[in-house]
C-alpha cells in the first residue's frame, strides 16, 4: 500500500521522500524480524544439538530464470519469477552461516549433504534407486524392505 501511494507523488517531492522512508523503515523492520528469527532459530539448534546435517542447497540453480528467450519465453515465466523471489527471500545461507559459526562456538558440527539422491537413498542399507519413492509421501526401499513416511 505504501508502495502504490508513493507511486502518485511527483518524484523527489516531499511527500515522495516521506513515503519513501515509510516504505525504507517497513522493509528495515522485515529485515529486522528475518534476522531476529534466524538468530533465535540457529542458537536453538547450536545449543541443543552437537552435530547438526543440513541439505547443502545450491541457490543459484533453484533460482534460474525460465527456460526461453526474449522472442518465445519460457512457460510459467511469471510462476517462476515469484518462486525464485520466494526462494531468495528466505535467506537459507545466512541461515547456514549462523549455524556454522555458532555450532563451531559451542564445540559442535555442521555437515553440509550433496542433495543428489537424497530423497532415493535407504537410511537402513543405503540402496538409492527411483523406485524407492512410489508416491511424493512414501518410501520404501525395494532392496531391504525398510517403509517409512517420505516426509
Amino acid at each position: 500500500k505504501a508502495q502504490q501511494a508513493m507511486s502518485r507523488k511527483v518524484k523527489f517531492s516531499n511527500n515522495w521522500k516521506k513515503g519513501k522512508s515509510r516504505i525504507q523503515k517497513i522493509h528495515a523492520r522485515i529485515g529486522n524480524a528475518r534476522r531476529d528469527y534466524l538468530h533465535k532459530t540457529s542458537t536453538t539448534i547450536s545449543q541443543n544439538h552437537a552435530m547438526v546435517c543440513i541439505e547443502d542447497l545450491q541457490v543459484r540453480n533453484m533460482s534460474r530464470s525460465a527456460a526461453g528467450t526474449t522472442e518465445k519465453p519460457g512457460r510459467n515465466v511469471r510462476a517462476k519469477s515469484g518462486l525464485n523471489k520466494s526462494i531468495l527471500d528466505q535467506g537459507w545461507f545466512e541461515f547456514r552461516r549462523q549455524l556454522d559459526y555458532k555450532l563451531a562456538w559451542a564445540g559442535g558440527w555442521l555437515v553440509a549433504v550433496p542433495p543428489r539422491h537424497t530423497s532415493r537413498t535407504c537410511p537402513c542399507c543405503g540402496h538409492v534407486s527411483a523406485d524407492n519413492r512410489p508416491t511424493q509421501a512414501r518410501f520404501a526401499c525395494v532392496d531391504c524392505g525398510f517403509e517409512e513416511n517420505a516426509d
